[in-house]
C-alpha cells in the first residue's frame, strides 16, 4: 500500500453539488451521454409543460426541433413565476430556482401527473447539460426573458415589454461537449408523446421538425378516448376483431390510492399484444398490475362460460387458463398511483400486493358485467377461445 493511500482522509473527499454534479456525471441524471440521454433532456422540460395541461392550467404543449439544432418547448399555461412565490400552496418555484436548483420542481409524482422526468429533477438538468438555454415567460401581462450558458444565468430575468397571452417557452441547445450527438430523433420523441396522449385523454401535444430541407414535418397527438383509442390502434394490426366493441373502463380504488384504466379486445389472430403502464411509464417487465389483470380476466371469462354453458360437455369442468384467454388479445392496462412501488432502478416492474388485488377485482367485475350485457359479443369471445382449446 502506497503512502498516498495510507494518508486518505476526509480532506480528499470531493463533494459535487448542483449543476457541477450534473455536468460531471450526466449519465446519473439523464441515463447516458448518447441518444437516450439526449431525448431525456427533452422530456425533462416537456414534463413540466405536460403536467400544466393535466392540472388544467394549460391547454396544449408544442415541441419543435429547430433548424439551428435547438429544441423549443412551449405551453399556454399561466407562466412560471419569475420570482419565488412565498405562498405555501404555490405550484412551482421561481424561474431561476426551477432552472438551477435540483428538486426545485414540485411535480414529483402521483396519479395526476405524467412521469417524464427521470428522477423528478425537471428543467434544471436540461439547463445544466445545454450549451445555451433561453426562457420566455408571459405572465400577468408582462413578457420576461432570460438566457443561460451551461446552466449559469447570463442575464437576470428582464422585462421585455407587454405580453400577448400567457405561457412559458424554453429553448435549449444540447452541449456537444457532453453528448455524443446533439441531433434528436423526431420518431423517438413522437413515439413517447403519442403514448402519453393515449394514456391521458385530455392531453394535447404537437411535435414539429423544422430541420428537413424539404420542409417542416409535424404531428399532433390527441386521443380523447384514452386507452380505448390505443387498443383500437394496436388492434388494427392484429386482423379482424372477434367482437366490434372495445371493452374499456376506468376505476378508482382508495385501497391502492389510485386508478386503473383497462381496454381490451380479441381478434382472430393467435398473437397476444398486452401493454402495461404505471404512472405513464411503460412496464416491460410486468408487475402486480399485470398479474391482477390476468387474474381478473381469467376469473371473469371462466365464470361467464360456466354461467352460459358455452363449454363443450367434455370440457365444462375445465377452466381456460390465462395463456389461452390471452390468445388474440389486444389490451392496455394503465394504473396511476399516488405512491407507486417500482422494483429496480429502471422502474420497469411494478410492485405492491394491494395493486394486484384491486386490479383483479376491477377487471373481474367490469368484464363480467360487460359480457352479461353484451351476450352476442360474449358468445363470440367464448366460442373463439374454446375453438383454440379444441385445436390443441
Amino acid at each position: 500500500m502506497n503512502e498516498e493511500a495510507v494518508q486518505y482522509d476526509a480532506s480528499r473527499i470531493q463533494v459535487l453539488e448542483g449543476l457541477e454534479a450534473i455536468r460531471k456525471r450526466p449519465g446519473m441524471y439523464v441515463g447516458s451521454t448518447g441518444v437516450r440521454g439526449l431525448h431525456q433532456m427533452v422530456f425533462e422540460v416537456a414534463g413540466r409543460a405536460v403536467n400544466e395541461v393535466l392540472a388544467g392550467r394549460a391547454g396544449a404543449v408544442d415541441v419543435a426541433l429547430t433548424s439551428d439544432g435547438g429544441v423549443r418547448v412551449a405551453d399556454d399555461g399561466p407562466g412560471i413565476p419569475v420570482e419565488a412565490d412565498t405562498d405555501a400552496d404555490a405550484d412551482s418555484a421561481g424561474l431561476e430556482a426551477l432552472l438551477t436548483l435540483p428538486h426545485a420542481w414540485r411535480d414529483l409524482g402521483g396519479r395526476h401527473n405524467a412521469a417524464l422526468s427521470a428522477f423528478g429533477m425537471g428543467p434544471c438538468v436540461t439547463n445544466a447539460l445545454s450549451s445555451r438555454l433561453t426562457v420566455e415567460v408571459r405572465r400577468e401581462g408582462v413578457r420576461w426573458v432570460q438566457e443561460y450558458t451551461r446552466g449559469v444565468s447570463s442575464t437576470p430575468p428582464t422585462d421585455a415589454g407587454p405580453a400577448t397571452g400567457s405561457g412559458t417557452t424554453i429553448v435549449f441547445w444540447p452541449d456537444p461537449e457532453i453528448f455524443e450527438t446533439t441531433e434528436c430523433s423526431f420518431d423517438v420523441l413522437a413515439q413517447r408523446f403519442r403514448q402519453l396522449a393515449y394514456l391521458h385523454g385530455g392531453l394535447d401535444i404537437s411535435l414539429r421538425d423544422e430541420r428537413p430541407p424539404g420542409g417542416p414535418r409535424s404531428e399532433r397527438f390527441r386521443y380523447p378516448g384514452g386507452a380505448l383509442d390505443l387498443v383500437a390502434s394496436l388492434g388494427a394490426r392484429a386482423g379482424a376483431p372477434v367482437h366490434p366493441d372495445v371493452i374499456a373502463f376506468e376505476r378508482e380504488d382508495p385501497r391502492m390510492e389510485g386508478t386503473v384504466e383497462v381496454a381490451l379486445r380479441w381478434s382472430g389472430s393467435r398473437q397476444e399484444c398486452v401493454r402495461g403502464f404505471a404512472n405513464s411509464l411503460p412496464t416491460p417487465e410486468g408487475g402486480t398490475h399485470m398479474e391482477g389483470f390476468r387474474q381478473g380476466m381469467t376469473a371473469a371469462i371462466n365464470a361467464y362460460a360456466r354461467e352460459t354453458r358455452q363449454r363443450a360437455a367434455a370440457d365444462r369442468d375445465l377452466d381456460l387458463d390465462a395463456d389461452r384467454i390471452g390468445e388474440g388479445l389486444t389490451a392496455v392496462v394503465s394504473v396511476k398511483l399516488d405512491r407507486p412501488e417500482f422494483q429496480g432502478a429502471t422502474r420497469g416492474r411494478l410492485g405492491g400486493d394491494t395493486v394486484r388485488a384491486c386490479v383483479a377485482d376491477a377487471v373481474r367485475e367490469h368484464l363480467g358485467t360487460w359480457l352479461r350485457g353484451h351476450p352476442d359479443q360474449g358468445a363470440a369471445i367464448i366460442s373463439r377461445l374454446c375453438q383454440g382449446t379444441r385445436r390443441d
